[in-house]
């Protein structure tokens, strides 16, 4: 099929559609399971039937090819709604309350109601799953929803506004297309959830615009995803591994391995390995595959070649730049220093910098003295080592010896924390960014007999007894831990009382044997009286 046209949505007309959606949203109708697994199953089918379409939207749009869409994008986002559709039914269940001898006969629940009208801003790179997993999200939820695509791939965007509205319910769900003028107007609406995908600087715009309306945000932000480097991993396939997740996109995926860090003495094998697997990847050269991705924009190419530019590590793979194809090279970059430029902002583009270290415990340091990355890699075959990694750096996801593919596991969120994101999406974890919990209660009236002691006129005994049903016993108080001087004066205390304890389990010891042996005295007696 022919890719339709782009066209932008009148900025005026953005207020109404987001109206309509609220007066559908309001008849109930995307509550009902049969209509959620209904719209999910035709978000589904909008995809099988036009795979062709998507794959041909990205190829103009990003220079990707068939098989890297398939793999990155629209394998997730068909396996994700088969996911919600499959179990929608039971996330919409409500939650029991765990049993409380106080409250049990109030039947208390809670309940799982959709947010509402729903905004979702989809970001370039991975257009298909960034809008379809989270879409899918808020479908099972039972919410309306407003794509938002990035202009930056129109033929995405057009494809996307024109099936939309043919296999799903257009008074519930819409796209709106457009640059900044149509992103400023839609967020200076009330929204019952905004979903924001994308980086930290339009974040914060995203973050204030959203405060006047008091509307919620999740956003996912990427930022520098480290990939520490073990000597003792498997050379051949973490360097092929790491490789597939930095040159994937061409680098322009948010949980790209940014930069690498190695220790000294390992670095010449490892980058050796990384060179020969280059060459294994494009024998011919990156600018001549078929499987190698451009850069969205112009403006994202000067941006990632000025980084290139200005580097003061060494290149020692790549470099090759061609602006009017807007192709940049998998560049290796040796012994980058911590305030080199490729170290500064996420490069998203194919340039991997490597940082050299000398210990594990200089390349953990070195992670956390920067902003908390979305993904912490880590290529090892030492459990000891892995574990180390995880329990000293704070990331939104742990990954061991592979890239990428952790987004598309079953049942692990997707998000970040702090800088690279709030929130997660994928699964469940989607269907709860667009649900709230709502808490329910049946109180019956014979519950008044214990009850009644609240209300006027409050007497000692009615104080009393509600004191006794609404107060909770607390354990035993805790230790003084944090004072060391009261910790030493407890736990001389505590000498004293073990010595006066033991002085009473051997006095008692003793009396009882006095006792017995007073009696065993009485009984000997009584026996030779009677023999006399």
């Amino acid at each position: 099929m022919g890719l339709p046209e782009f066209v932008e949505t009148p900025v005026e007309d953005i207020e109404l559609i987001r109206e309509e959606l609220g007066r559908s949203f309001k008849q109930g109708r995307s509550k009902t399971l049969e209509f959620r697994k209904h719209q999910l199953l035709s978000l589904g089918y909008m995809i099988q039937d036009n795979i062709e379409a998507f794959q041909e939207a990205l190829k103009l749009g990003i220079g990707r090819g068939a098989l890297e869409t398939n793999i990155l994008e629209l394998s997730g986002a068909l396996a994700e709604i088969k996911t919600c559709y499959d179990y929608v039914e039971s996330w919409m269940q409500d939650d029991k309350i765990p049993f409380h001898p106080n409250w049990f006969a109030m039947r208390p629940r809670a309940r799982k109601e959709p947010k509402g009208v729903v905004l979702i801003i989809v970001p370039f790179n991975v257009p298909i799953w960034l809008a379809f997993i989270p879409m899918a999200g808020a479908i099972a939820a039972g919410c309306s929803v407003v794509l938002k695509p990035s202009e930056l791939t129109p033929h995405f965007a057009a494809l996307v506004g024109e099936l939309i509205p043919k296999y799903l319910d257009p008074t519930l769900y819409a796209v709106v297309n457009g640059g900044i003028p149509q992103v400023t107007r839609a967020l200076e609406l009330p929204w019952d959830h905004i979903l924001y995908t994308g980086g930290a600087r339009v974040a914060r715009i995203v973050l204030a615009a959203a405060a006047k309306t008091l509307s919620p945000v999740s956003t996912e932000l990427g930022g520098k995803s480290p990939c520490i480097i073990d000597s003792n991993c498997d050379l051949t396939t973490s360097a092929r591994r790491l490789l597939w997740g930095k040159i994937t996109n061409a680098g322009q995926v948010c949980t790209s391995p940014d930069y690498a860090i190695v220790e000294r003495s390992f670095a010449p094998k490892f980058v050796e390995a990384l060179i020969k697997t280059l060459n294994e990847f494009f024998p011919d050269g990156a600018a001549a595959s078929d499987c190698f991705a451009r850069l969205i924009s112009p403006a994202h190419f000067q941006r990632v070649k000025g980084i290139l530019d200005t580097t003061r590590g060494k290149v020692v793979y790549g470099g090759k730049t061609d602006e009017s194809q807007k192709f940049i090279e998998p560049t290796i970059i040796l012994d980058v220093k911590a305030d080199d430029p490729t170290l500064a902002d996420e490069i998203f583009g194919p340039l991997l910098p490597i940082v050299l270290v000398d210990s594990t415990d200089e390349a953990i340091n070195f992670v956390n003295s920067r902003d908390h990355p979305l993904v912490v890699y880590v290529f090892s075959k030492s459990d000891e080592f892995k574990e180390k990694v995880y329990r000293n750096t704070s990331s939104g996801t742990l990954s061991s010896n592979e890239t990428l593919l952790h987004a598309l596991v079953y049942g692990v969120p997707f998000g970040g924390i702090g800088p690279s994101g709030s929130g997660a999406h994928t699964g469940k974890f989607g269907f709860d960014m667009f649900t709230y919990t709502r808490g329910q209660m049946d109180c019956p009236s014979w519950l008044d007999y214990l009850l009644k002691g609240r209300y006027p006129p409050h007497t000692v005994a009615s104080t009393k007894l509600m004191g006794t049903l609404v107060f909770p016993k607390l354990p035993a108080r805790p230790l003084p831990l944090s004072n060391s001087k009261a910790l030493a004066r407890f736990k001389k205390s505590s000498a004293w009382t073990t010595w006066l304890l033991i002085a009473l389990a051997v006095a008692g010891v003793s009396a009882f044997q006095a006792r017995q042996g007073g009696l065993f005295a009485r009984v000997l007696d009584f026996i030779q009286a009677r023999r006399a």
